[in-house]
């Protein structure tokens, strides 16, 4: 596994050119995040998500899929939100939130069998000059950890992938808490899992 050292402070750009070289090959990439470091990949790549969710060993036709976006304007490319649920993505981002709106046409076949995306603008820079430079979201799920070392240790997550992800993106000690999730697919947001963030509503 390829290990890049990237920290928020000063950006190594030629390092996230590197990953990014690799998302659009169709790579399984490890990146940090404003919560829990994660397992991502070209969210618009349909055999990269396959293979991402058996890596994970999860069924993206029961799971909902999260990605990472740079912004508003991306996240209305690819799911469906009114205005006041802007305003909700307004108050609360970037920031470690999980959004969960109806998914738009324009994402590939393996979100098909959920009408579902979640939606995360992470106030994380690397995580957000990622799919900057990639131009499309990335997919965004926690990596898996036996301990709390091998969740926020980037060498011991690395140890864990070896032999399954092409890149990993060192940003540092990652943490422990998820993201908040929230549900805007019916009426009032809800909250459906405590993480970090206090909602602003």
């Amino acid at each position: 596994m390829k290990i890049l050292k990237v920290f928020e402070g000063s950006i190594n750009e030629r390092n996230i050119e590197l990953a990014v070289e690799a998302l659009r090959d169709g790579e399984i990439i490890i990146y940090p995040t404003d919560t829990i470091y994660a397992l991502g990949c070209n969210a618009l790549n349909n055999s990269a998500i396959v293979r991402l969710c058996k890596l994970k060993g999860i069924n993206p036709d029961k799971t909902y899929l999260s990605i990472i976006c740079d912004g508003i304007s991306m996240a209305a490319e690819y799911a469906k939100f009114d205005n006041n649920q802007f305003k909700l993505l307004k108050n609360n981002t970037p920031g470690p939130f999980t959004f969960i709106f109806p998914s738009a046409s324009t994402l590939p076949k393996a979100f098909k069998g959920r009408k579902t995306v979640g939606v995360r603008i992470p106030q994380n820079k690397i995580a957000l000059e990622l799919v900057k430079l990639l131009g499309s979201p990335i997919i965004s799920t926690t990596i898996q950890y036996d301990d709390d070392d091998y969740a926020t240790n980037p060498e011991l997550i690395a140890e864990t992938y070896d032999n399954s992800v092409s890149l990993l993106i060192d940003g540092g000690e990652g943490g422990l808490e998820p993201s908040t999730i929230v549900d805007c697919t019916s009426g009032e947001p809800e909250i459906v899992r405590e993480g970090c963030g206090d909602l602003v509503l």
